[in-house]
């Protein structure tokens, strides 16, 4: 018999205050619709760009610009931020528009198990791979 999976919500909870608080060292200083930046990591391009923006929340898409396509190419993704509670999550990321906190396997779209933190973990792990590596903003030209 499989064990259920069972979702571990203060792990969740540690998870999405770090990528608070590690998105919010490298969103726009204005927290404008349509403000973004551009960041160069290594050989890499990202872009954020602020899509949504009120008192409490604001929705930010994550993207990758340049390589299009490499080994490792972040997924497209849109992660909201409750300022109230010093949360980021993922909320969309390739064609995956809501997350359930866990999944039935199988399932018809094999999402994994706990395919929410698995997402929010990539976002945790793909933040630290942009501060260790000295994400270097692009000027607008």
């Amino acid at each position: 018999m499989i064990k259920r999976y069972v979702p571990d919500f203060p792990e969740m909870m540690r998870l999405c205050e770090t990528n608070f608080a590690q998105l919010r060292r490298l969103l726009p200083r204005n927290d404008e619709v349509g403000q973004t930046v551009t960041y160069q990591v290594t050989n890499a391009t990202y872009q954020l760009k602020i899509l949504e923006s009120t008192r409490y929340t604001s929705l930010v898409e994550i993207k990758q610009t340049a390589p299009a396509v490499s080994y490792w190419s972040l997924p497209s993704m849109s992660v909201r931020l409750y300022h109230d509670a010093m949360v980021a999550e993922v909320c969309a990321s390739q064609q995956i528009f809501r997350f359930k906190a866990r999944y039935d396997y199988p399932n018809k779209k094999l999402h994994q198990r706990d395919e929410k933190h698995q997402i929010n973990q990539f976002l945790a792990d793909w933040l630290r791979y942009c501060l260790a590596h000295g994400a270097m903003p692009v000027p607008v030209c």
